[in-house]
């Protein structure tokens, strides 16, 4: 009896894991088709090439509670060539200005890192958080960023919220609970892109 138990619950998870990385490449695929929609062209290619970035950051600090350097800097990457590409500054003024974006956005990452820390005695952003929020002000202009901030923010909050009403009907939810704030962030980061490009004369043109 034990052993069949045993087995199924086998199964459940495999399975669970199975639709999870279904779901995640799932949307992957489609936000990469909708950056192609956007902004057709060079734009898109990179939109799509942040899509699937944002997406494996999502997935891996999902299952890990890591967000790799190399993920980082390959967003951050495209962020520069997206701002290169397509600046209206040009295609040296637009990249530092990206850069400074980036700057800026890391900077208020890592004040709040070190101020929760201080007053909580415990970590809540990590340093990849930090560094992702590098990348994608290397993508996002200076009116999106605070909406990105804000929608991932939201969803974690409300995960966070949800999980603790699932979790107090068996059991406590611990205070210390690590949640991957990346796991939020990343898709708000190309989400946020595609709102920008939404808005664009060519996105009007395809729609019509």
């Amino acid at each position: 009896m034990r052993g069949r138990l045993a087995r199924l619950i086998d199964a459940s998870n495999g399975l669970a894991s199975l639709l999870f990385e279904l779901g995640f490449w799932a949307a992957a695929l489609l936000a990469s088709a909708a950056s192609l929609i956007a902004a057709p062209g060079v734009r898109g290619v990179l939109g799509a090439g942040l899509a699937l970035v944002m997406t494996a950051i999502g997935r891996i600090d999902a299952r890990e509670l890591i967000i790799p350097n190399s993920f980082v800097l390959a967003a951050f990457a495209l962020g520069l060539c997206n701002a290169g590409l397509t600046s209206p500054a040009g295609a040296l003024q637009g990249p530092l200005f990206a850069v400074a974006r980036g700057l800026a956005l890391a900077l208020l990452f890592f004040v709040l890192q070190k101020g929760y820390r201080w007053l909580r005695q415990r970590d809540g952003l990590g340093t990849g958080d930090v560094k992702l929020a590098a990348a994608g002000g290397a993508w996002l202009d200076w009116t999106t960023i605070p909406a990105v901030i804000e929608i991932a923010a939201l969803a974690a909050l409300t995960v966070y919220l949800s999980s603790y009403l699932v979790a107090r009907q068996t059991r406590p939810l611990a205070s210390a609970s690590r949640l991957p704030f990346g796991l939020f962030l990343a898709p708000a980061i190309w989400f946020g892109w595609f709102l920008q490009n939404c808005g664009d004369p060519s996105f009007m043109e395809f729609g019509n």
